[in-house]
């Protein structure tokens, strides 16, 4: 049975190959037809063209003779003006020829020819084109990647169905996928010669099939160890890349290159040895130098790069928080990994003396930082000592390929002047790297300053990119020391302690870097970068203002944490310190008229009324919970929440002014933003009425609260009984207010609103009064009447009829107003 399915697979893949050279021959024959016919329509074009036969229309005075104009003798006229000849539309068989023969000195100008710009094309446009005929890109192009995708399908498919049938034993299923994956070879090779393209997609199939069937073979079926199926894996993904050479085709070395990182998860048992992987990946990375020096495949270098990025850092991180870490092994294989990538990206350039891509040199960038990252974290925990001369000696190297491939192999200036500026980089931190993280973050705070100056004073473009760099280091500096500090348990001094300190000094640095460049405005190019005074200048009031915020937030949260116990009272003061923040930082925007800066004072305000209602006002409700429950916890958040009210309630006063007469976002031009601030306005004061209720309502729970509550059954839970039944007071102390004080409230605000609305001749704002007082009137009726105490219906009730009443009677007594303020509306909206 097994010999029959193979020759019947055999069969069916020469039908397949037979198939399709018959029909690649007959494309061929309809395109020489095709081809033909178009000829002779050129043919048939070219024997139509004569010359006009309607005599030409001149003026009386003048009769020239018109001849052919290869026979014509050259005429020459003086003391007259030049001929103008002028056609008729292209498309019509006969032309009109007028001569102009005025008797004037100097000739008229020529008409000036405008022409129009292009839009720009979409999608569509350049995809039709770059493919004009649909129907080639169709058979050519994306036909074949799903023909040899559902053929490697159909294949899978049946050896499945043969499979779960009990045709085929285990190692039969695998020499039939090796099988099919020859068949399929040879077919691209017979097909290589005059459809590479479509071969290469076969090519792609076949390397997919073999890297499937030793990864079957190898989990399900067990035919062979981990180290055979690995030497046979390399074997493929060397046969696969030898191949893309061959074949000259991009594509397949891609391909060649996902195998090859994929096969250590296809092979892995969950017992990986971190030196045989990174050998695998090292020895591929050295073919991929071998690929790079005859090809210059910018994506084959990018992948790998990648690919060896993420494999890399993922295991040195899970490595370094291991009780053993491997930190010999980790720099090697870092500095191993960072010298071959080095070479990828250099030896193609060495060899055609080409010039290098923004991309490449990112790559030379990158690749240096992410080692010395490595190289710091692995130093950090090993020989802390040797981290300055470890910096030193990156310098030192990055010098020395400058020097030797400048010298020896012609290097491209620009990524001379790279190492060249890494090397300075990395001199520069040797030094402060010794001290402690604060010390570095001073340093490079100061000395991007002094760059900035130096560029200003000796004109030098190299000292502003450089002061760029350092300032970036000094951020990342800053981040680190930010996280080994803040989230110690070290006890700090208020502010004037190194780490709020050391924030303080980063943030002058950049805004002195601000300040020096405030009369600049001429850009300067350096490296293929081009530096742009004024837009960094911008840039630099931006990260400064950002990370202004954040030393103030961090010292804040990290001294509410040391200093109070109760977490929701910590949480407040930060919450508090971000709408200080946000309010001088919205003051300072107002205070210039330009409509950026109204827009982005706005965008604040909005953020932070909604930040208010929905986030901060909550905190003081948790603290409250939490005093109720033990007894023990000041009323910290409570009290913090007047300023942030207060901050709250300034927002929206500005708001309504920067948009009161020329409304900065054209959503503030719409009715539907009253509508909005009326239900902000709402909200707030149910939160407060809420709030204050609780307060004044309920009392820590005592002893004896317990033993008579329902819900005490065992001393030895008793917090857990605390809270219980704190909660429950609390839910029955909210059921009160939202049924007794909601509706006075509301009517009270519907009065508010109606009053304001007739006043300023607001309909808007009439309706929401209205709208308020009917759903009101419903929530009385449907929920507040059921279950509520006998004072909280009465009152309810009286104060609500009374608000009714008088707002009835405002309506009348002021309805010639109401009545006005609509027809002047509608006599607007008419005209």
């Amino acid at each position: 049975m097994e010999v029959f399915l193979l020759v019947l697979l055999f069969v069916f893949l020469i039908y397949i190959k037979n198939n399709i050279d018959s029909k690649f021959d007959r494309i061929e024959d309809i395109i020489d037809e095709k081809f033909g016919e178009l000829n002779k329509k050129i043919e048939l074009l070219k024997g139509t063209e004569k010359l006009p036969e309607k005599p030409i229309v001149v003026p009386e005075a003048v009769k020239p003779k018109i001849v052919p104009e290869e026979l014509a003798p050259p005429v020459i006229i003086e003391k007259a003006k030049p001929l103008v000849f002028v056609p008729a539309e292209k498309e019509k068989t006969e032309e009109k020829i007028v001569f102009s023969m005025d008797n004037v000195s100097a000739p008229k100008p020529e008409p000036k020819v405008y022409v129009r710009e292009e839009p720009s094309k979409t999608f569509w446009e350049n995809f039709r084109e770059n493919n004009p005929d649909l129907e080639k890109f169709i058979g050519e192009n994306l036909i074949n990647k799903i023909g040899i995708l559902i053929l490697v399908l159909g294949i899978s498919y049946f050896v499945k169905f043969a499979i779960d049938k009990d045709w085929i034993n285990e190692p039969a299923r695998v020499g039939i996928g090796m099988l099919s994956g020859a068949l399929i070879m040879g077919i691209a090779h017979k097909l290589r010669q005059k459809y590479a393209a479509f071969s290469s997609v076969f090519v792609a199939g076949a390397i997919a099939v073999f890297y499937f069937t030793i990864g079957i073979a190898f989990h399900s079926y067990h035919l062979f160890g981990q180290t055979t199926a690995f030497i046979i894996m390399v074997l493929i993904t060397v046969f696969s890349s030898l191949i893309s050479l061959s074949y000259n085709r991009k594509e397949l070395a891609v391909l060649s290159l996902i195998g090859g990182f994929a096969v250590p998860f296809m092979l892995s048992t969950g017992q990986g040895n971190y030196v045989v992987l990174f050998t695998y990946i090292l020895i591929l990375n050295i073919g991929i130098l071998a690929l790079a020096y005859h090809k210059k495949w910018g994506i084959i270098n990018i992948l790998s790069y990648l690919f060896t990025v993420v494999l890399y850092g993922a295991w040195l991180f899970k490595d370094h928080n291991e009780t053993r870490p491997h930190h010999l092994g980790a720099l090697l294989f870092g500095f191993a990994f960072y010298f071959v990538f080095i070479l990828i990206n250099i030896i193609n350039n060495i060899r055609t003396k080409g010039i290098f891509s923004p991309i490449e040199l990112g790559i030379l960038a990158s690749n240096t930082f992410l080692f010395y990252g490595a190289g710091m974290l692995v130093l950090e925990s090993w020989h802390p000592e040797f981290k300055g001369l470890f910096t030193a000696a990156l310098g030192l190297l990055n010098f020395g390929y400058a020097w030797f491939l400048y010298k020896k192999f012609g290097l491209d200036k620009t990524a001379v002047y790279l190492l060249i500026g890494l090397t300075l980089t990395f001199i520069t931190l040797a030094i402060p790297i010794q001290f402690e993280g604060n010390f570095i973050t001073l340093f490079w705070a100061a000395e991007a300053v002094m760059l900035m100056w130096l560029g200003q004073k000796s004109k030098l473009a190299y000292y502003r990119f450089a002061s760029i760099i350092v300032h970036l280091l000094m951020i990342g500096s800053l981040l680190m020391d930010w996280s080994q500090i803040y989230l110690s348990a070290a006890t700090l001094s208020i502010v004037f302690n190194k780490i709020c300190l050391t924030g303080i000094f980063a943030v002058m640095s950049l805004f002195a870097v601000y300040y020096l460049l405030k009369d600049e405005a001429e850009e300067q190019q350096q490296f293929g970068f081009i530096f742009n005074p004024k837009g960094y200048r911008n840039s630099l009031g931006v990260i400064g203002i950002i990370i202004g915020y954040f030393v103030g937030l961090f010292e804040v949260g990290f001294q509410a944490n040391t200093h109070v116990d109760e977490i929701n009272s910590a949480t407040a003061f930060p919450a508090l310190y971000h709408l200080l923040f946000s309010a001088l930082l919205f003051y300072g925007l107002c205070k210039n008229k330009n409509k950026i800066r109204c827009q982005l004072a706005s965008i604040i305000a909005v953020v932070n009324i909604v930040l208010f209602a929905f986030c901060f006002s909550n905190y003081a409700f948790y603290e409250h919970e939490q005093y109720i429950a033990t007894g023990f916890h000041q009323r910290i958040a409570f009290y913090l929440h007047y300023i942030s009210l207060f901050i709250t309630l300034f927002f929206g006063y500005r708001l309504y002014q920067i948009n009161k007469e020329n409304p900065v976002f054209e959503l503030f031009q719409k009715k539907i933003v009253i509508w909005i601030a009326a239900f902000f306005i709402i909200y707030l004061a149910s939160t407060e009425l809420m709030l204050h209720g609780l307060i004044l309502s309920n009392a820590p729970i005592t002893t004896p609260d317990i033993h008579v509550s329902d819900l005490y059954k065992a001393p030895n839970e008793l917090p857990n009984f605390k809270k219980a039944i704190a909660y429950d007071l609390i839910k029955n102390t909210r059921t009160q207010i939202i049924k007794t004080g909601f509706p006075i409230l509301w009517g009270i605000l519907a009065f508010v609103f109606l009053i304001i609305g007739i006043r300023k001749r607001i309909k808007s704002l009439r309706i929401i009064a209205l709208s308020l007082l009917g759903i009101t009137i419903l929530k009385l009726f449907l929920f507040d009447i059921s279950n509520a105490s006998e004072t909280g219906k009465i009152i309810a009730f009286i104060l609500l009829g009374v608000l009714i009443l008088i707002i009835s009677f405002v309506y009348q007594k002021i309805k010639i107003l109401v009545q006005d303020d609509n027809k002047t509306m509608e006599t607007n909206e008419t005209e």
